[in-house]
């Protein structure tokens, strides 16, 4: 049996006032998954173990079946793989966000929506002005970018800008780890060096970005400038080994992202990133063709992890019409045209796990530490009693509630 797990990243909430005190996913039209729930069988999964920050880097590696003790190192070292970047020994690779800053607050956490092509430009100019033979900036995918600090400590307290909008930075700028203060990891520099060289970029970068050409014309235009560095979530290269070495069933696969977090964490599991031309990480991605890419990668590979992150975007903005529509977009436009084709491989059956790696509540507008709902279905699965796929209705799913890194046992066993 072939295996599918498609992530609608962020598409959990809470119960909202407004939709009459449903849920997104109760209030939203969404037959296929719910077409699922009653074909299948559902449950609850925790896929954020205590004391890790309930972010995506962390829900997917664990939805993958890793030991987030053994192997997690951060968000920035997954995405410097999935960017290329060949991390070598003592490297600190840490995310670095383009943000928009407004009246000393974090607008928001991707500088207006930054498109590539702007924050490519962005990254090469402080490159230009704040690189060195230790400080070295990546491009990566619209807002989300690495900086690299050679001998740098990962043992630093960082605030994600996405779960802080609308707070005054100067309070979140980092700090090392209480005990570290003056320690080296290892040939580090210590903690404190690594924050004050990341905290004078930053303040370095307010000076600089807001009189490049870019954030000039977008002022002029009305637009959220790209106007500050943020970093958070670094580390060393982890040390994750190959799905194909961990299940025997997996001898081959693929992943299918707009994001280069989520290829890191496939580059590391031994997945194939597929590139699918449109594909941005919005409500505009190219629904499309990812299906298409997944169909195809079906017909070859054992293993198929197809993410879309619009969900997670349109929670963090507080826009409940767009979330409701994210999700809606996944159920039509990815889920349906999969079902419908993969329904009739009798002779090359697809298992489908369809689920969210962790809640983004619309009006709370960041990450929560909260079990998602998830629907595993195959041909010839005996469906339990649930008949609607929400968070309320999984709680009465036949595989109750699986611990963190449980869902890849599940499936592999079947």
């Amino acid at each position: 049996m072939k295996h599918l797990i498609i992530i609608g990243d962020g598409m959990a909430d809470h119960k909202v006032e407004s939709l009459g005190g449903k849920t997104l996913l109760q209030y939203a039209s969404t037959p296929y998954m719910d077409l699922l729930a009653k074909m299948g069988r559902t449950g609850r999964l925790i896929t954020v173990p205590k004391g890790f920050p309930p972010g995506s880097e962390v829900a997917n590696t664990s939805i993958l079946g890793y030991n987030l003790e053994e192997v997690f190192q951060g968000r920035g070292p997954i995405e410097a793989a999935s960017i290329g970047y060949e991390m070598e020994k003592g490297d600190l690779a840490i995310r670095c966000n383009i943000i928009c800053i407004d009246k000393e607050r974090i607008k928001n956490h991707h500088g207006g929506h930054l498109s590539t092509l702007e924050a490519c430009e962005l990254i090469d100019y402080l490159n230009e002005k704040l690189g060195s033979p230790k400080i070295k900036f990546i491009s990566g995918i619209q807002y989300r970018h690495l900086l690299i600090i050679k001998g740098g400590n990962k043992h630093i307290v960082c605030a994600p800008p996405h779960d802080n909008p609308d707070k005054p930075w100067r309070p979140l700028m980092v700090k090392p780890e209480e005990g570290w203060e003056d320690k080296k990891d290892g040939d580090s520099m210590t903690a404190k060096q690594t924050a004050d060289i990341i905290n004078d970029l930053i303040i370095k970068s307010q000076a600089l970005l807001p009189f490049h050409p870019i954030n000039i014309k977008r002022r002029a235009n009305h637009m959220d400038e790209a106007n500050s560095i943020w970093t958070w979530s670094g580390g060393y290269r982890p040390a994750m080994l190959p799905l194909s070495q961990r299940f025997p069933q997996i001898k081959t696969g693929s992943v299918i992202t707009a994001v280069d977090l989520i290829k890191g964490i496939g580059h590391y599991a031994g997945l194939k990133a597929v590139e699918v031309p449109g594909a941005t990480g919005l409500s505009n991605t190219n629904y499309e063709g990812k299906v298409q890419a997944a169909i195809e990668a079906l017909k070859t590979e054992d293993f198929v992890f197809l993410h879309v992150e619009a969900s997670d975007e349109a929670g963090h903005d507080g826009d409940i019409s767009l979330k409701l529509k994210t999700i809606e977009y996944l159920d039509q436009r990815i889920l349906k045209p999969i079902y419908e084709e993969v329904v009739s491989w009798h002779n090359d059956p697809v298992c489908i796990a369809v689920l969210p790696d962790h809640p983004t509540p619309v009006e709370i507008r960041t990450h929560v530490s909260e079990p998602v709902p998830f629907v595993v279905w195959y041909p010839g699965i005996t469906p339990d009693e649930v008949t609607t796929y929400d968070e309320e209705s999984c709680l009465k799913g036949y595989y109750g509630l699986i611990d963190e890194g449980g869902l890849m046992d599940l499936l592999m066993n079947l």
